[in-house]
């Protein structure tokens, strides 16, 4: 299959997002009028983030609408916290009275028996009319005071919104640290030097990643995001950073920062494992005795568990995790076919080498991917199972084919290590083995809801003659 049937159509175009960036030579992307991938809100990651950290408040700025959108999917996902709302209304807005409500409910807020941290989101209405969140002050009576904006038609994506409130995060914390000692984590600094992970990770995978460092005389650090403040600053203690998720981009920053160097992938399947601890190692300075030893140690399990659970399937992968070529490359080492990866986050240096890994085993790599381009990648490679976002999903199971919510099947199981390979493998064959039921259920409601049997009931759809 050739990299340029998997670019959308012109006649079909990419829909409202997407700049289609791909890893391929010689092909020209199609662009959407926002040039951004599709996405649930952005809000949304920044979101989970303050909610998930200890004493910490969070206040959404932006209309009700998409308050409440936001504050029922924060409580879907179980965040159990109070989601704080300034309202506002026209008048308001052009009286520029929303900045002097927003600054009397963080006063409101800011109370530092219960909170460390005040963190204030602007959505799309305050962010367009430039509600100017940089005014508020930066700590009040000790509490800190983090503004982000994180508008739909600026921050592509909704993982990559975690990124935008992290890297505040670590700039305030940095240059906290930069003036004085702060609080040691929770259970005191780590003996050996520490590795710092970017990226949320299934919570079994830390602990494996932690299992390969220890070789090599090094440790975990908090991971970022974090869950409370002072993790923040034992992150930034590490000696060297990893961009598990590449789209990390502000964190990367804040990292340079602080003089950490930055390594990117991630120790997936056997060639990444292999090829992630020498980068650690030689960002650390470490020998190559225990780089190998490092290696010795991990890779036989690997392997063994890669050949004990073969994926013999065509699979097509996308999603807006951002961790779609690492789960790509995985099956790709399984023995999938895998002829298309498209992820609606960016390419950035902390993603390139895996795909260019990709590349070379001939799969076609979509970075900014849209929707359409992920359909219609679907539509020519025709695969035993495809991953990707839930309209994808529909799509798919309406051709017939076994699909899977790329998000659903990386949050419930491990990515890393020997067991990594073992769940992918797994779920690929249990889902593809669906293909059989798939058609009997499309046989059986065959032109259902298509050309006349749209509609309901005996009659033909109401005319213009049978409204009111």
């Amino acid at each position: 299959m050739s990299s340029s049937t998997l670019l959308t159509p012109a006649s079909t175009g990419p829909g409202c997002s997407g700049s289609g960036e791909t890893a391929s030579a010689g092909s020209v992307p199609a662009k959407g009028p926002h040039d951004q991938a599709q996405t649930m809100c952005p809000a949304f990651g920044a979101l989970r983030v303050g909610l998930r950290m200890r004493r910490t408040a969070t206040i959404l700025v932006g209309s009700g609408c998409c308050v409440y959108g936001l504050s029922f999917t924060s409580h879907f996902y179980g965040a159990r916290r109070t989601v704080g709302y300034v309202p506002f209304d026209s008048e308001t807005l052009v009286r520029g009275q929303v900045f002097e409500d927003v600054q009397k409910a963080v006063y409101q807020m800011a109370r530092p028996e219960q909170v460390d941290t005040v963190i204030v989101i602007n959505l799309c209405v305050p962010t367009a009319s430039g509600v100017p969140l940089d005014l508020l002050p930066k700590q009040i009576d000790g509490v800190r005071i983090i503004t982000i904006e994180v508008p739909g038609f600026g921050v592509p994506t909704h993982a990559e919104a975690k990124d935008v409130l992290s890297g505040a995060m670590l700039r305030y914390a940095r240059l906290e640290a930069e003036s004085g000692p702060v609080a040691a984590p929770r259970g005191g600094r780590a003996e050996l030097p520490t590795v710092a992970l970017m990226g949320e990770l299934f919570p079994a995978d830390p602990m494996v990643i932690g299992g390969l460092l220890q070789p090599m005389g090094l440790a975990l650090a908090p991971q970022v995001p974090s869950r409370e403040w002072r993790d923040l600053y034992a992150a930034l203690d590490c000696v060297v950073a990893a961009a598990i998720h590449p789209f990390y981009t502000n964190s990367v920053r804040e990292f340079q920062a602080a003089g950490r160097p930055v390594v990117g992938s991630g120790p997936v399947g056997y060639e990444g494992t292999a090829a992630w601890l020498e980068a650690i190692g030689k960002a650390v300075g470490i020998g190559d005795k225990q780089i190998d030893a490092a290696k010795d140690r991990a890779l036989p399990g690997i392997r063994a568990a890669l050949d004990a659970h073969p994926i013999k399937a065509r699979v097509t992968v996308s999603g807006y995790e951002g961790s779609e070529l690492l789960v790509a490359r995985l099956m790709v080492e399984a023995g999938a076919e895998v002829p298309y990866v498209g992820t609606a986050t960016p390419r950035t240096p902390w993603n390139q080498g895996d795909a260019e890994w990709l590349a070379a085993k001939g799969v076609h790599v979509q970075f900014r991917a849209t929707l359409e381009q992920d359909i219609a990648a679907m539509r020519d490679a025709r695969p035993d199972l495809a991953l990707g976002v839930t309209p994808l999903v529909q799509h798919a199971k309406e051709m017939a084919i076994p699909a899977l919510y790329f998000t659903n099947m990386v949050s419930a199981r491990p990515l890393f290590g020997p067991a990594g390979a073992g769940s992918i493998a797994a779920i690929v064959a249990a889902q593809s083995a669906g293909k059989a039921r798939f058609e009997r259920m499309l046989a059986f409601f065959d032109q259902v809801g298509q050309g006349k049997a749209t509609g309901y009931g005996p009659n033909p759809p109401l005319g213009a003659q049978g409204r009111a």
